[in-house]
């Protein structure tokens, strides 16, 4: 079985915890929300999926940036939550996660785009 890459693993637990989150935002029915936290923060880890069967070097560079893109979306979805006091729970951490996401694909994009002379 192959091992899967940092980002991979990392994007995937994020989902996870971003599927707890969409309950939680259920629960208080907060459902534009939800929606919205749940489509973008789960998928960063499908493109992040996608990109490992990429056709090419510019292939693979497109679908990690889409996975950077809804990476800040997520991230503005969990400030907007943060700064509006919606939620009974502590969620620091998922906006901690988004950021150590965002960093990674940024510098996989950064080296991608210097590499194929973008």
């Amino acid at each position: 079985m192959k091992k899967q890459n940092v980002i991979q693993e990392k994007s995937f637990k994020f989902a996870i915890e971003i599927i707890k989150l969409y309950k939680v935002l259920k629960s208080q029915h907060e459902y534009d929300l939800a929606r919205q936290v749940l489509r973008s923060g789960t998928s960063i880890g499908a493109n992040i999926e996608e990109s490992i069967a990429a056709q090419s070097k510019k292939d693979f560079l497109s679908k990690v940036s889409i996975s950077l893109k809804e990476a800040r979306e997520t991230n503005y979805w969990l400030r907007l939550l943060d700064v509006s006091e919606l939620l009974p729970i502590e969620f620091s951490f998922l906006k901690n996660n988004s950021l150590e996401l965002i960093t990674i694909m940024s510098s996989i994009v950064k080296t991608l785009k210097e590499q194929l002379k973008m």
